[in-house]
Formats: structure tokens, C-alpha cells, sequence
């Protein structure tokens, strides 16, 4: 017989609504996680949820001819923002299969080699910044959140910004701010929704004003046009179904693309406060680059040959992954509504149970990563990291829906955090300062403040 799936006791009708702290989600969740195991449930509002925190169950949840993503909850809700984006569409909605086949030829391994020289020339932009003078005092979060700003308009769009210095741009917090009420709203009481509805409609206009602006440049500055991923939304037509994409379905893509890439600078941001904690893994870095770059620049070759940087990399995504998790349910079988067994038939849930993999304690599972709350970069080092169970790398997603531009933003993260340590320093501003982290869609190292300085 199934065993019970344990979880804390709720009140009537608000269910657990007092145990998650929608100010503080995800570490929440992990707080449950590590109470009551591989496997817990809460109800919030009288729906059930099931999460997972194991690298065993999450494989098993991973298969895709028994599982699928789940829009639901936050994800849901930022429908209001970006309707049926690649990110937010239904399993069914014909608009994903035509804005992927459109995109997706733009971010492969191949296209994002030819966006080498769109990165070299934006990322040093943050170097320079960074080694202008000795003990600069830097909220490292919103320097790298600027940064990533202007990689994402060169890269994507061949149009040019400079953003670290002076007013935030507005797009930076609008995205904040909307993915964050997408993530408090599913545990209000919907008429507590009407509230908030003025702020989450301003932050949305202001993200979508951001990227009409950018459509009205390619179509009015003919010196911004080439074959990359904005002309093919603009101009390409679906090979399946002959289809193009709307004005304002390029609008929902953009949009996406800016909030799916925010979990790049936070997973640098992570990756630099591991380091400061643990100084023996930056010398071995600094020797590194020294031995495969030396004084000139890094080419996409070096890259290749910077094992143990890429190891920083994954040993940060692993303890504090950026993209936190990601809602699974059963793939519907119709006549069929039998509980579906996980583990062996240790556990059972319903046919139409939504479930989420909360990564911070997958990445810990014992039964894999010894000493798991230690930063060991050489545990990931290598084949060791090939070895690893796929479950343990889930960091972009899972199956056809994971993040379409994980490749570029995997690539963005190595060559920025390899650019950072071969032309700077930097540590703690304040050395008591202990690692905390919220967000929505994406975490973060909160009150992240470094002091940076020039290395050579």
C-alpha cells in the first residue's frame, strides 16, 4: 500500500497558506524540503500541490512519455504580461511549436559561436567598470542585471546600449516587479488580486513598451538589420504551418527572452560569492587563465580549455540554482483517472496532481553529492559532472519545454564569470555578510554588495 505523503498540517480552507511566506517562496519551500523529505505536499487555497526535492523522484518525474510542464500557478500569471510566449504557452497551443521552429535556429550551439563577438564586445563593459580604481564599493547584482540588459539587446537585436552607468533602466525593475506579483498572486484570495492589479499592469506596460521600442528600431534603423533571431521574428515564417509571428506575438518573445535570461547574472552573482568564501578556488582559477589566456583576450578556444572556471559554474547551479523549479503533471490519459504511482508504488497521486521540483534540495540530494552543502567545484569537474544522474543537471528545465536559449545563456555566464576573474578582484563589502537569497521566477543574493578592484 502507497504511504502517506507527509507535509505540515493546514487550517480549514487557507490550507498552508501560513507555511509558505509569499514574501520569502522559495526558501520556504526549501524549509519544507529539508522537514519532510524527497516528497511533501501542501494545500494552498484548497488545491493540492506535491513537490519534490529528491534526484531520484525528479528523474522519474522527468519522463516525458509520462509527465509534461504544468502552466499553472505564477507561470500562469504572468500570462497577463506575455500571453502564450514560448515560456507560458499550454501544452496544446499551436502558438509554441511555430515560435520555436521560428527561434530556435537561432539558438543553437553553432549561432551562439556567432554571437562570440556581440559578448566580447559588451562584457567588458562590466571589466572596465569594475578595475577603474581600487576597493570599488558595487551592488554586484544590479551591475550584473545591467549587463545582461545590454548582452540581450546586442546579441539578439544588433542594438547597441550603454547601461552601467547612471538611471536604472526601467525594464530592470518592471521584470522584478512582475514576476514577483506573479508569484504572490496565486496565494491571495483573488478578490486581494484587485489590490495589486494597477502595479502589475504598469510594470507590464512598461515592459512591453520596452520591446515595441525595440521592433520600431530594427524596422526604422537599417542599420541594425541582420539575419539574427529579431528579423527572424520579424520576417520568417513557420516551415510547418507557413505562419509568421504577430507584432505583438514578437512582444511576448522578447519580453520572455529578458526574464527567461535574468537567471544568468544571478547564477555569476552566486558563482562570485562562493568564490569569496573560498579563496583556494579562485587561485586555481587565476592559474588557469593565466596558463590558457595569459594577457591577451579570451577567444571562444580558450573557452573550451577553461575546465575548472566551467566548474566554478556548475558547482554555483548546483547550490543555488537561479531557476529555482519547475511545475510537472501527468500527461492526461482520457477515460483514465487512476492515481499514479511514483518510486515503485511507494507513493501515489492523483491523475491530474501538480507537481514541483524544488532544486535548491534536489542539487543536495545525499544519496548523490557527498558533503552536499560544501562548494567543491572539482565534484563537477570534468567527467564527473557527465556522470552525474541528468535529474542532478535540471537547472535550464526539463525535456522540449527547458529554456530555448539555454546554450547562450550557459555561454554568456562562462565567458562573463571567466572575464571577471582575469581582469579583477573582488570581495565581500562587508565580511559578515551570509548569503541570502529570494526572487520569482529567478533568485538571487540579496544586499550582494562586493568591493572590486583591478587584478593586474
Amino acid at each position: 500500500m502507497p504511504s502517506e505523503i507527509p507535509g505540515p498540517s493546514g487550517i480549514p480552507i487557507l490550507g498552508n497558506i501560513f507555511d509558505i511566506d509569499p514574501n520569502q517562496t522559495w526558501n520556504s519551500l526549501n524549509k519544507l524540503a529539508r522537514e519532510y523529505g524527497p516528497i511533501f505536499k501542501v494545500t494552498i487555497l484548497g488545491h493540492p500541490l506535491v513537490f519534490i526535492s529528491s534526484v531520484a523522484l525528479l528523474e522519474e518525474i522527468c519522463d516525458q512519455t509520462r509527465f509534461r510542464k504544468l502552466v499553472a500557478g505564477p507561470v500562469k500569471e504572468i500570462r497577463y504580461a506575455v500571453n502564450d510566449s514560448l515560456f507560458t504557452a499550454y501544452d496544446k497551443e499551436p502558438s509554441w511549436g511555430i515560435a520555436h521552429r521560428i527561434m530556435m535556429p537561432h539558438l543553437t550551439q553553432s549561432a551562439t559561436d556567432s554571437l562570440f563577438g556581440d559578448m566580447a564586445e559588451v562584457i567588458p563593459d562590466l571589466t572596465n567598470k569594475w578595475s577603474k580604481s581600487p576597493k570599488q564599493r558595487t551592488l554586484i547584482t544590479k551591475d550584473l542585471d545591467r549587463l545582461l540588459l545590454a548582452s540581450c539587446k546586442q546579441c539578439f537585436f544588433n542594438q547597441r546600449v550603454h547601461v552601467l552607468e547612471g538611471a536604472e533602466p526601467p525594464m530592470i525593475n518592471a521584470m522584478e516587479a512582475a514576476t514577483m506579483e506573479a508569484m504572490k498572486r496565486p496565494t491571495r484570495p483573488p478578490p486581494l488580486n484587485w489590490l495589486y492589479q494597477r502595479r502589475f499592469a504598469k510594470d507590464t506596460k512598461i515592459m512591453r513598451d520596452f520591446s515595441a521600442e525595440v521592433i520600431k528600431i530594427r524596422k526604422t534603423q537599417p542599420e541594425t538589420v541582420r539575419k539574427d533571431i529579431l528579423d527572424a521574428m520579424i520576417n520568417n515564417k513557420d516551415p510547418e504551418t507557413g505562419e509568421k509571428l504577430a507584432d505583438s506575438q514578437i512582444i511576448d518573445e522578447i519580453i520572455s527572452c529578458f526574464i527567461g535570461a535574468a537567471t544568468a547574472p544571478n547564477l555569476i552573482a552566486y558563482a562570485l560569492y562562493y568564490l569569496m568564501e573560498n579563496p583556494s578556488a579562485v587561485e586555481k582559477a587565476h592559474e588557469e587563465l593565466d596558463r590558457v589566456v595569459g594577457d591577451g583576450k579570451i577567444t571562444l578556444d580558450h573557452l573550451k580549455e577553461l575546465h575548472w572556471v566551467e566548474a566554478i559554474l556548475r558547482e554555483s547551479i548546483r547550490l543555488s540554482a537561479p531557476a529555482p523549479g519547475f511545475n510537472i503533471e501527468p500527461i492526461p490519459n482520457p477515460g483514465d483517472e487512476s492515481p499514479i504511482l511514483l518510486a515503485g508504488g511507494e507513493y501515489e497521486v492523483p491523475h491530474n496532481q501538480p507537481m514541483l521540483a524544488v532544486l535548491g534540495q534536489v542539487n543536495r540530494d545525499p544519496a548523490v553529492f557527498e558533503d552536499p552543502e560544501a562548494f567543491k567545484p572539482e565534484r563537477v569537474l570534468g567527467e564527473k559532472w557527465d556522470q552525474l544522474p541528468a535529474a542532478a543537471k535540471k537547472g535550464f528545465g526539463n525535456g522540449k519545454r527547458e529554456c530555448i536559449g539555454k546554450i547562450w545563456a550557459w555561454r554568456w555566464s562562462f565567458f562573463t564569470l571567466a572575464s571577471i576573474l582575469k581582469d579583477t578582484k573582488f570581495e565581500l563589502a562587508d565580511p559578515n555578510y551570509k548569503l541570502e537569497s529570494n526572487g520569482a521566477f529567478s533568485v538571487k543574493p540579496l544586499n550582494f554588495y562586493g568591493l572590486v578592484s583591478p587584478r593586474k
